[in-house]
C-alpha cells in the first residue's frame, strides 16, 4: 500500500496571488479527499529564493498520523502523453511580436546581432504566442525528442517575467471560450503525473554527446548563457540546460546527463538558501552513471547584497555587460574560419530535431525551422524598400495552413540545371560564406542533402528556402 497524504499542493498551471509577494506565483494546497483548495494563506510561492513564501496546513504536524494521511493502492503508471510537434510548429512564427525576442534586438543595454537571435531560436525550437500578450514559447524536449511541456512566459521591456502558463492551459481555455471540442492529445496530456518532466534543452545532448553543460534553473538564464558564451558547435563549450525553478534539480531530471561533466549555477538568494540546496544535492546527482557535477559560486563572489536581495541569476548578471568581450575572449584561442562559427554555424549545426508523426521524414526534417529573417526589429523596416521588409518579414498575408496548401509548381528545370553545375564545377576546400549568419564547411554533403530534398518534395512551397539556398550558392561559386 501506498502512502499518501491527506494534503498535496494543487497540480497543474493554476496559480494564486502570493500574500507575501503579491506576484502570481502562489500554488494552493488541496484537500486530497474533497479535491477542494484550502484557504488562501495555505500554499507556496514558486518564486523560491525571491520570496519563499510556504504555509502548510497547520494540522499537517499538528494532527495524529491517520488524521493527515489517508492509505490507497498505488496508482498504475500512466504512460507518457507529449504535445504533438504540430502544436509546437504552429508557434514558430510572429517573432515581430515576440517582446522578449525583440528586447534582445533592440533594448536590452547591449542589442544581439539578429544572427545570434535566430541561431538561439533554432536552437532552442523558440516560439511566440502572440495572443498570450506576445509571449515567448519555451518547449521542454526530452532527450527522445518528446515535447514534455510549453512554458509560455509573458516579458516586461526590462525583460522580466510579468505572467507564466503553459501552452497546453492557454489551448483549452481558448477551445473552451469557443465551445470547440478539445483535441484528442490534449486530455490525455493533462493525465501525466509531471509535466515539466525533463531539462530545458535536453533534446540537444544527443545531437552534442562530447560538450560539457551549464545547468541552471529557468530557460532564459540558459538561452542568456548561450548567447554569451557561444553555440555548442565547438565540443569545449557549454550546452546551457535549465531544470524549471530551485526545487526541481533532482536525479530523475538529471538522468539524461550520463558520463557529462555538469557546471551547477543556482540563482541568488538572501541567505544562501538556493546554492546551500544545490549544494547538498552533489552527493546524490554523483551517482548518475559516468556524471560529475561541481556548483559554480561566481554569483556569491560576485554579488552585490542589493543583487542578493533581488534574487539575481546568472541572466540578470550577464545581460549587464557587454557580449562582445565575451567573444573576445573566445576570438584571442581560435582560427579566424572557428571564430566564424561562434554564432553563424552552417545549417547542419542547427538542423531540427527528429519529428515522429505522420508527415513524411522530409517533411518533419523541415516542421522545426523557424522562418528565417523574421526576427528584424520594427524600427528598422523603415529604412528598408517595401521589398526588402516583405522578405524580413515573409509571409505576413497568408496564414501558415494557407501558405502550406498553395498549389504546387515545378522546380525541375532548376533542379536539374543546379545538378548538372554542381555535378562539373570543381568545389572549393575553404568553407564558404552563404549569408551574414551561416557559414557552409562540409559542401558535398550541403548539396547532397538539400539536392534530395528538393528533388523529393519538389514545387511542395515549404521546402523552396532549400532550392533557393543552392541557387545562391551557385551564384557565389560562378562569381
Amino acid at each position: 500500500m501506498d502512502k499518501q497524504y491527506k494534503y498535496s499542493l494543487q497540480k497543474g498551471s493554476s496559480k494564486s496571488s502570493c500574500p507575501e509577494c503579491g506576484k502570481k506565483t502562489f500554488v494552493l494546497y488541496v484537500d486530497n479527499v474533497t479535491g477542494k483548495c484550502l484557504p488562501s494563506q495555505f500554499g507556496r510561492c514558486d518564486r523560491e529564493s525571491k520570496c519563499g513564501y510556504h504555509n502548510k496546513p497547520a494540522f499537517e504536524k499538528d494532527q495524529a498520523f491517520n488524521s493527515y494521511k489517508v492509505f490507497a493502492p498505488k496508482p498504475k503508471p500512466q504512460p507518457l502523453t507529449p504535445i504533438p510537434f504540430e502544436v509546437l510548429a504552429d508557434t514558430l512564427t510572429d517573432y515581430d511580436k515576440n517582446v522578449f525576442i525583440q528586447n534582445l534586438l533592440q533594448r536590452v543595454a547591449f542589442p544581439f546581432d539578429q544572427c545570434d537571435i535566430e541561431n538561439v531560436i533554432s536552437l532552442y525550437y523558440l516560439g511566440t504566442v502572440a495572443t498570450f500578450g506576445g509571449a515567448v514559447a519555451l518547449p521542454y524536449i526530452d532527450i527522445k525528442n518528446n515535447i514534455r511541456a510549453i512554458q509560455v512566459k509573458q516579458f516586461d521591456q526590462a525583460n522580466h517575467t510579468t505572467k507564466t502558463s503553459f501552452l497546453h492551459s492557454i489551448l483549452k481555455y481558448q477551445y473552451s471560450q469557443r465551445g470547440d471540442r478539445l483535441p484528442d492529445w490534449l486530455p490525455a496530456y493533462e493525465l501525466n503525473d509531471l509535466k515539466v518532466s525533463c531539462l530545458f534543452g535536453e533534446h540537444l545532448l544527443s545531437k552534442y554527446p562530447l560538450n560539457p553543460v551549464a545547468l541552471v534553473e529557468a530557460p532564459k538564464s540558459a538561452i542568456y548563457g548561450t548567447l554569451y558564451f557561444g553555440l555548442p558547435n565547438i565540443a569545449e563549450r557549454f550546452i546551457w540546460l535549465a531544470v524549471y525553478n530551485l526545487s526541481s534539480l533532482n536525479v530523475a531530471k538529471c538522468k539524461a546527463l550520463q558520463g557529462r561533466d555538469v557546471v551547477l549555477f543556482p540563482d541568488l538568494s538572501t541567505d544562501g538558501k538556493a546554492f546551500d540546496l544545490w549544494n547538498s544535492k552533489l552527493k546524490e546527482l554523483d551517482t548518475i552513471k559516468g556524471a560529475r557535477f561541481i556548483i559554480s559560486d561566481l554569483l556569491e563572489r560576485e554579488a552585490s547584497e542589493a543583487e542578493r536581495l533581488s534574487g539575481y541569476d546568472i541572466a540578470d548578471y550577464l545581460i549587464c555587460k557587454d557580449w562582445r568581450l565575451f567573444r573576445d575572449s573566445v576570438k584571442s584561442e581560435k582560427s579566424e574560419d572557428e571564430n566564424k562559427l561562434i554564432f553563424c554555424p552552417p545549417t547542419s549545426f542547427i538542423c531540427p530535431i527528429s519529428v515522429k508523426s505522420e508527415k513524411s521524414e522530409d517533411e518533419n526534417k523541415l516542421i522545426f525551422c523557424p522562418p528565417q529573417n523574421i526576427i528584424e526589429p520594427i524600427s528598422e523596416k523603415s529604412e528598408k524598400s517595401e521589398v526588402e521588409n516583405k522578405h524580413y518579414f515573409c509571409p505576413p498575408t497568408i496564414s501558415k495552413r494557407e501558405y502550406r496548401q498553395q498549389p504546387k509548381q515545378n522546380w525541375s528545370v532548376e533542379i536539374s540545371e543546379i545538378e548538372k553545375y554542381f555535378a562539373a564545377v570543381e568545389l572549393p576546400s575553404q568553407p564558404v560564406r552563404l549569408s551574414n549568419c551561416s557559414n557552409i564547411i562540409d559542401l558535398p554533403l550541403f548539396i547532397q542533402s538539400h539536392l534530395s530534398t528538393v528533388k523529393a518534395n519538389n514545387g511542395v512551397n515549404i521546402f523552396l528556402p532549400h532550392l533557393n539556398r543552392l541557387q545562391t550558392l551557385k551564384q557565389i561559386l560562378t562569381v
